[in-house]
């Protein structure tokens, strides 16, 4: 039976009180509601990764292999000789405790080993115990601990509670990177075959299929072909996406989550509206049919396996560039790693919008451009005819994702994009924005249903910064770029501020876009009456 998840009220009434017990004296107690279930056998074995077999969090015995501790020690060595900033993160920090209150996590739970500083000094005990001469004679007194199965379990329960986000970076003094040291971690565990089922399955799905969710092609190119039909419906012109379309100009890639989850689809058939309209070169693919790369929650070497598909699709149909649809994660790999992993891509072209003549030059090693920075270009040498009026039943907000905003500093594009098709948009505080945006609360791979509770206290802050703006202006929309946070912010929404739904931007782009042979619009994506219309229509 699933745990029933606490009200509001409830969770609402944090503890910080500090304990009067150290940390390294306080063991891990698995609480229904705050974890994730274990990895499922045939999820590991579909992607080689080592001891699939059947486990669940409460059990006592992991059923780990009997070699555990010298695989997780050589493990752990090995990244420190091959990561120099991992190496350095183990040794730089002084406890200052500048990043403490930062995480969204702490700050909705109260738990002290929530705090970024705590939860890297989880492998930094280890470190000391185990690699440094002063932890090894010293132990306690030299902050180092030994590896046990007690740590492991410590490691998953809060490991896994760390959505990887980096605001606690933005405060550190020096420049600790906390999620680097939990990617690390994280990688460690997947040696003896500690994963969550919510991560490994995508994991497995996407390599099987390529995305997350296993669909196969013939049913992804179906779900598009209903999006084709609902766009005729609402605006009388039928759109004429193709499929692997060999000589193409643009391979489009976007977050499978923006196929089949609501509110994504109506991004989506954003997306193919805007292309309608630009009769634009492009194709879809069935095969590298998702963005998103969960292989960023398990380890490097799965991330540049996943991240592949990419690349060796568009060599296969030859086609310029790739466009990148509204993701998080993907836009983190590709930024960050893309280049340098599956790169370079000298067989495809440094991206030129064949619209606006622009060079995207920041994307000349990747040879990747996102989308929101492709549509600011078309609106700035006006080539998309728009009419912000249609979305004036919303008062809209912004939410800056992480891995777009902190990981690439995609700050003004999408709003410049916003402020041109809505005329209601007000702003959430200013330490609540930008670079020091909040997490949803259950990115990197936390977005399962039986771990609601730590859900809903990761997406507190976010929520808490909504209802300022909500009781302020009355926003009534958080609109964003990313798959997770769509998906992640409408159960946050739902059960902090209800009144405040979530969307894509190219959701409402579409809903501004006047495409050329359109009927007269009296709906909008959702099917729900444009501004207006609906008190016409009652005279």
């Amino acid at each position: 039976m699933a745990v029933k998840t606490p009200k509001p009220t409830e969770l609402a009434q944090i503890e910080h009180s500090p304990s009067f017990t150290g940390w390294m004296d306080v063991p891990v107690q698995f609480r229904e509601g705050v974890y994730c279930h274990a990895g499922k056998p045939k999820n590991l074995e579909a992607v080689g990764l080592p001891n699939p077999r059947e486990w669940a969090v409460p059990d006592e015995d992991w059923a780990l292999p009997s070699d555990w501790m010298e695989i997780v020690r050589q493990g752990f060595k090995d990244r420190l000789d091959r990561y120099r900033s991992f190496h350095v993160f183990m040794d730089i920090c002084v406890r200052c405790g500048a990043c403490a209150d930062k995480c969204h996590f702490f700050i909705g739970s109260g738990d002290p080993k929530n705090m970024p500083v705590l939860r890297a000094e989880l492998i930094r005990s280890i470190y000391r115990g185990e690699f440094t001469t002063a932890g090894r004679i010293l132990g306690k007194l030299a902050g180092g601990r030994k590896l046990t199965v007690d740590v492991l379990k410590e490691w998953w329960y809060y490991l896994f509670q760390c959505t990887e986000c980096r605001r606690c970076s933005v405060f550190c003094p020096y420049g600790i990177d906390t999620a680097e040291v939990t990617i690390i971690g994280r990688e460690l565990l997947n040696l003896i075959g500690l994963n969550t089922d919510w991560i490994s399955a995508p994991v497995a799905n996407c390599y099987r299929t390529g995305n997350h969710l296993g669909i196969q092609p013939h049913a992804f190119k179906d779900m598009i072909d209903f999006f084709v039909d609902e766009i005729e419906g609402v605006t009388g012109v039928r759109v004429s996406p193709t499929f692997n379309r060999k000589g193409a100009e643009l391979l489009f890639v976007t977050p499978s989550g923006d196929v089949f989850a609501d509110p994504g689809t109506y991004t989506c058939m954003g997306y193919l509206m805007l292309f309608h309209a630009l009769d634009l070169d492009y194709t879809w693919s069935t095969y590298a049919s998702e963005g998103g790369n969960f292989g960023l929650f398990t380890s490097h070497e799965m991330m540049k396996r996943l991240n592949a598909k990419m690349y060796l699709e568009a060599k296969r149909l030859g086609v310029k560039w790739i466009l990148g649809g509204e993701c998080g994660h993907m836009w983190r790999v590709i930024n960050q790693y893309m280049d340098t992993m599956n790169g370079p891509a000298d067989f495809l072209e440094v991206p030129v919008s064949p619209l606006t003549g622009t060079k995207f030059h920041q994307a000349a090693s990747t040879k990747v451009v996102h989308i929101a920075e492709f549509t600011a270009d078309l609106i700035k040498n006006g080539k998309l005819a728009l009419d912000p009026s249609r979305n004036d039943d919303l008062v809209v907000t912004w939410h800056d994702s992480c891995n777009t905003a902190r990981g690439m500093g995609f700050f003004e594009e999408p709003r410049y994009v916003l402020k041109n098709v809505v005329n209601h948009f007000y702003e959430m505080p200013e330490n609540t924005i930008r670079e020091q945006t909040f997490c949803c609360g259950s990115g990197s791979g936390l977005n399962a249903g039986e771990n609601m509770e730590i859900r809903m206290r990761g997406g507190f802050p976010r929520a808490n910064a909504a209802k300022y703006v909500h009781e302020k202006h009355g926003v009534n929309m958080m609109s964003c770029i990313c798959a997770i946070d769509r998906a992640v912010l409408t159960a946050s929404m739902q059960y902090w501020v209800p009144e405040v739904g979530v969307c894509g931007l190219h959701e409402l782009v579409a809903n501004a876009l006047i495409m050329p042979g359109e009927k007269e619009r009296t709906l909008n994506l959702r099917g729900e009456p444009l501004p207006g219309v609906e008190e016409e229509e009652d005279v």
